[in-house]
């Protein structure tokens, strides 16, 4: 089992874009298909299958955007973003997007053919929701690639006496042997081969090719975790006695063969980044392609001119997470956390109750940790992706996630956090995914908001010790049961709920025609 890691998917990755499962995970894939050609590509095929969410979604929902800056080679928060399409042109790119059945077992697949004048490759992947990625196809043959490792590809007419040769090797975790369109060897490392030249010369070999990881932890070798379920854990610290966002560090530092002291950093920079929005958010953003305006704006005048009905942790809670997915709609640098269509519920939550209670970096950090650490239940045994489970999978995952690190910054403790959780996600059940005009704003904002607030609610409830009755672990498993069960209208494909009413379809005709909201 490939064991989620906190960093990889859950909270991350830093990203422009409105939709992690689009924008960061397409970016990625195209960024594997950059170092597979080298560079070097003239023409791409894109084809999405009609009966995925990317038939309909792929340019609105930023996929066609992520994937042209991967092809150029660069990272989900680079500020050229927005003009991928136009930089391609002027790389002399030509692209072409084709809608047609290509057989996808999974709604966010991808078939991408590359073609330069001395090659062609072919990569089929996947998008698995909150910018994770799997590669399941190179050149015809079936491979796993999450993107968590470094991938070196050798084409080779004569493959037994390579593999001979690269068996004496010390620094090479796998290697696997394909043959389907092309003969290739497979091998995964925790960093580029060294002294490959010998290989590059060997008669027998055609082409070396180095793709580099694309997530910020790497997966090594007989990767292991100290638990993987919320039972497990429990089972785990029984003579140990940790906290919780101690559990969340020791698994994340396990997992990702780091220290403990460099996963609390990695966790203070995204704090510092998730500040950062929430700052810009409230100072107002503007951009051309949305639907919604900035409302935090508004909402803080209200609130500061005492007009909102009482209550200063939960306003600023809906102020936070407002802020935040303005900042996401306009293009500005924010983490998915779990995804970027739900990037505002958890962050919004757990920074708004922190600096209410005027709690230090340090507490959010942990807090932070522990939201995490939950993610990694639901990332394990469920899904983060709208287009396999509902909103239910982003917004009541935040929600839940939120709730534990709440629970944590009031001052309860394990049980309380954990009970917290899986009330949060039980009130999210059936969450469907309905954007208005194919963009990832509204009802989404109210979503993220209204997550936040039943996390408040329920980190209440748990600290006041109410029965939470189903075990967090049945609940994650329910979830992914109830989100097979919605409709693939009603599964972020703009076919179904508000998407298709007449409204959202006035605006939707609005939009296409560049009639764009303005900000003052």
């Amino acid at each position: 089992m490939n064991f989620p890691s906190i960093f990889n998917d859950v909270v991350g990755p830093v990203m422009r874009g409105p939709s992690s499962s689009h924008c960061a995970a397409s970016l990625r894939i195209g960024r594997i298909c950059h170092d597979l050609m080298e560079g070097s590509i003239s023409t791409i095929e894109i084809d999405f299958d009609p009966e995925g969410s990317l038939a309909t979604t792929h340019k609105e929902q930023g996929s066609d955007m992520g994937l042209f800056g991967g092809f150029l080679g660069w990272e989900a928060h680079d500020e050229r973003l927005v003009h991928s399409e136009q930089h391609m042109g002027a790389a002399g790119i030509q692209v072409k997007i084709n809608i047609r059945d290509i057989q996808a077992e999974h709604p966010n697949t991808y078939k991408i053919t590359l073609t330069n004048p001395w090659e062609t490759h072919q990569v089929i992947a996947i998008s698995t929701g909150g910018g994770m990625i799997e590669v399941i196809e190179i050149d015809g043959a079936r491979v796993s690639f999450a993107g968590d490792c470094f991938l070196t590809l050798v084409y080779t007419t004569d493959h037994e006496n390579i593999q001979r040769y690269l068996e004496q090797r010390k620094d090479i975790d796998s290697m696997a042997f394909h043959s389907a369109d092309q003969v290739f060897l497979e091998l995964k490392s925790q960093q580029f081969l060294e002294d490959i030249q010998d290989l590059r010369e060997m008669e027998t070999v055609s082409r070396v090719k180095q793709i580099r990881p694309v997530l910020p932890v790497l997966t090594k070798k007989d990767q292991t975790v100290p638990f993987i379920t919320c039972e497990e854990m429990m089972r785990y610290n029984q003579d140990k006695n940790l906290s919780l966002w101690e559990l969340a560090v020791r698994y994340e530092s396990i997992r990702g063969n780091i220290s403990e002291e460099e996963v609390l950093a990695k966790m203070d920079n995204i704090r510092k980044i998730l500040k950062d929005a929430v700052s810009t958010g409230i100072k107002g953003t503007s951009y051309e392609d949305r639907i919604l305006g900035p409302q935090s704006v508004k909402f803080k005048s209200q609130m500061e001119s005492k007009k909102l009905v009482d209550g200063e942790v939960l306003n600023k809670i809906i102020m936070y997470v407002s802020a935040i997915m303005e900042v996401k709609s306009s293009m500005g640098v924010i983490v998915a956390a779990p995804t970027a269509g739900s990037c505002g519920a958890m962050p919004g939550a757990v920074l708004a109750v922190s600096d209410t209670m005027g709690l230090s970096e340090e507490e959010t950090v942990k807090a932070l940790m522990i939201a995490g650490l939950i993610g990694v239940f639901i990332a394990a045994h469920s899904t983060f992706a709208a287009e396999v489970g509902g909103c239910q999978a982003e917004c009541g995952s935040g929600s839940s996630m939120a709730a534990a690190g709440i629970v944590y910054l009031a001052g309860g403790n394990l049980d309380q956090s954990i009970s917290a959780a899986s009330m949060a996600l039980q009130s999210s059940l059936g969450m469907i995914c309905d954007p208005i005009g194919n963009r990832v704003e509204a009802p989404c904002l109210n979503k993220n908001v209204m997550a936040a607030s039943n996390a408040l609610s329920c980190a209440n409830m748990a600290l006041a010790d109410y029965d939470h009755l189903i075990p967090l672990d049945e609940v994650i498993e329910t979830m992914y049961e109830v989100g097979k069960s919605i409709p693939n209208t009603l599964r972020c494909t703009n076919l179904g709920g508000l998407s298709i009413t007449k409204t959202a379809k006035e605006i939707e005709k609005r939009l296409g025609k560049g009639q764009f909201y303005k900000s003052c």
